[in-house]
């Protein structure tokens, strides 16, 4: 069974780089068409999609957070990580990593296999 923690500050200052990362278990994040999503919402809102990271290593990212979005992996800790600049307050939301097999941009929770926790992250000075 493959499970997906999510770990990383709850509080970070306006104008900082948000970093969490996300740790696989029960499975690899290289297999074949897996696709590694992060995927936030904020309080009162719906789920976003962030972007993705393939098995291949390939990336892909909501074209309205792209410019302050990266996310990287490190496949010897089995990991894959979040970065987002530049956060202000709008970016205060429970942050979750999941996974499917194909790629897709949706933010359904129905349409994936596995899902972390998820973490509150707040942005505030």
């Amino acid at each position: 069974q493959v499970q997906l923690q999510e770990s990383g500050p709850g509080l970070v200052k306006p104008s900082q780089t948000l970093s969490l990362t996300c740790t696989v278990s029960g499975g690899s994040i290289t297999t074949n068409y897996a696709y590694w999503t992060w995927i936030r919402q904020p309080p009162g809102k719906g789920l976003e999609w962030m972007g993705a990271i393939a098995y291949s290593g390939n990336t892909y990212y909501n074209s309205s957070l792209k410019s302050r979005t990266s996310i990287s992996r490190d496949t010897s800790k089995n990991q894959f990580t979040l970065q987002l600049s530049s956060v202000t307050p709008e970016d205060t939301a429970v942050y979750y990593c999941a996974s499917r097999k194909y790629y897709s941009n949706t933010a359904n929770r129905d349409d994936y296999d596995y899902w972390g926790q998820g973490t509150q992250v707040t942005v505030s000075s």
